[in-house]
Order: structure tokens, then C-alpha cells, then sequence
């Protein structure tokens, strides 16, 4: 998702710092070329996503059983969240050391945000078939399970968190609204119209869901609902909001009907 609704959390912490190295096996090298240490390996990992060498980059991390299998649609359908992930990576890498033992490693990235101090933040390593690959033991066996579903699944659960966190905000919209206005509540188009709402949520691109936020009984009552552009693929749950609170559930990418109270 663009900035305005809120950037994939799940991929951005995985590049930044490392703390959660969902990142297979690195590309075969020729017997004469020396292996990468450590900090090679992580200086080239982050370079070729930069450079948006994306199948390259996520090729030397445990991300390489999730990678490879993808089909070049495939692949294209997920280029919007690699990119996410590239953006957010600096121009300049700066490595503030590496410790090893056996077959784990610990690559130190200094990272600056804002006014605050650099830190060192730690980017795990491990060994595998005489190759240094991001990421570690646990994650890997996640990733080798899943496959190539595993990024469709990272947007899933993205977008199910962050169509959670929209819904909070059009809540907080209509009371706003609401105050401004006698009591009544607004349509999707009025909200957005008074900048109260991005106006990413015309369109299903950045969000993977499509809103609709409904004015009942000439505005005295709203609801709002949200499904998935594509189910399965960008979201399986639908959701519903209204006065009482946010419900979800998977009915195949069907709108969630609200509860007839008796």
C-alpha cells in the first residue's frame, strides 16, 4: 500500500533491520569463485534490491524456495510488494561488523532514522551447502513449507491488518463528520472529498480490498464494508463495520452482511 494507507509493515521490518528474516539459498557460484562472507552477503543482498534485481536479491536469502517456483505472472503480480521492500532500503548500507559461530552468523547494519542516533541493528545469517543466506533455521523451514504461496500469504495477513486499521480510521472519519454536522454520518465519495479519507480507497491498487462506506436513513446511520479484489490472493476475509463494531469472516470474497438483530 502507498504511504497514505500505510506501508507494508511485515516486508519493511524484514529488509530494514532483519528482525524478522523471512529471507533461501543463495545462486550457485562456480567453483573457483571464493564463497561470500557474511557481510558480502548482506552488502549484496542489498544492493540488488535496490537495484530492484529482485530474484537475485531474495535468491540469497531463505526466501529462494518462495522465489524460484514463481511463474513470470506470477511473479509480476507480486512486483509491487518487492518494490515496497526496495524503497525503503538506504542508498548507503554501512556494516558495523559480523560474528560467527559454526554455521550462524550475525551481520551488524548501522541504521539512522530521523534525528535519532545510529544504531546497530543485528541481520541473521546462516550456512547452508558452504553459502552464507539471510535469514535463519526456523524461518527457513516457514518458508520451505509454504513455497511459493509464503509472499501471497505475507500480503494477505498485511492486508487483513491494515484493512483492520482503515476501518478504525473511517469509524474515527464519521465521528468527526458526525460532530461537524448535526449528527449525521457520510457517504465513501463525501469522506475522501473532505479529506478525511485517502482517496486510495476508490480503487483497489495500493489496498487489495474494495471499501464501501454506506449513509443510512438520510445519514442518521452508516456502515461500512470491505472485500477482497481478489480473494485469495490479495485478502480472504471480508469485513463489516458499523456502530456496534468491526466483524470478520470468510465467506469466498462475498460482502459481510451485517447481523439481523431480532
Amino acid at each position: 500500500m502507498r504511504a497514505s494507507i500505510s506501508r507494508s509493515k511485515f516486508l519493511a521490518t524484514v529488509v530494514i533491520a532483519g528482525l524478522l528474516p523471512f529471507l533461501g539459498a543463495a545462486p550457485a557460484m562456480s567453483q573457483q569463485a571464493p564463497p561470500r562472507s557474511p557481510s558480502d552477503t548482506v552488502r549484496e543482498f542489498y544492493k540488488a534490491m535496490r537495484e530492484k534485481r529482485f530474484r537475485e536479491a531474495l535468491s540469497m536469502s531463505i526466501y529462494k524456495p518462495a522465489i524460484d517456483p514463481l511463474k513470470p505472472q506470477e511473479f509480476e503480480e507480486l512486483r509491487p510488494d518487492f518494490e515496497k521492500m526496495a524503497a525503503v532500503i538506504p542508498e548507503q548500507v554501512n556494516l558495523a561488523g559480523e560474528q560467527v559461530s559454526g554455521d550462524i552468523a550475525t551481520v551488524f547494519v548501522k541504521v539512522k532514522e530521523g534525528d535519532a542516533p545510529e544504531q546497530a541493528e543485528p541481520v541473521t545469517l546462516i550456512l547452508v551447502d558452504g553459502a552464507w543466506i539471510v535469514g535463519d533455521k526456523e524461518n527457513q523451514a516457514i518458508v520451505k513449507k509454504a513455497g511459493k504461496q509464503f509472499f501471497f500469504n505475507a500480503r494477505i495477513n498485511t492486508h487483513h491488518d491494515e484493512v483492520q486499521a482503515m476501518l478504525t480510521r473511517i469509524s474515527l472519519a464519521q465521528l468527526l463528520y458526525s460532530q461537524q454536522h448535526d449528527g449525521l454520518f457520510a457517504n465513501l465519495a463525501t469522506l475522501i472529498s473532505l479529506g478525511l479519507l485517502p482517496k486510495d480507497l476508490e480503487g483497489t491498487e495500493s489496498t487489495g480490498y474494495r471499501f464501501h462506506v454506506n449513509a443510512r436513513a438520510g445519514g442518521k446511520t452508516w456502515n461500512a464494508t470491505a472485500e477482497p479484489a481478489q480473494y485469495g490472493r490479495t485478502g480472504r476475509l471480508s469485513f463489516f463495520i458499523d456502530a456496534s463494531g468491526v466483524r470478520s469472516s470468510d465467506v469466498g470474497g462475498k460482502p459481510l452482511a451485517p447481523v439481523v438483530k431480532n
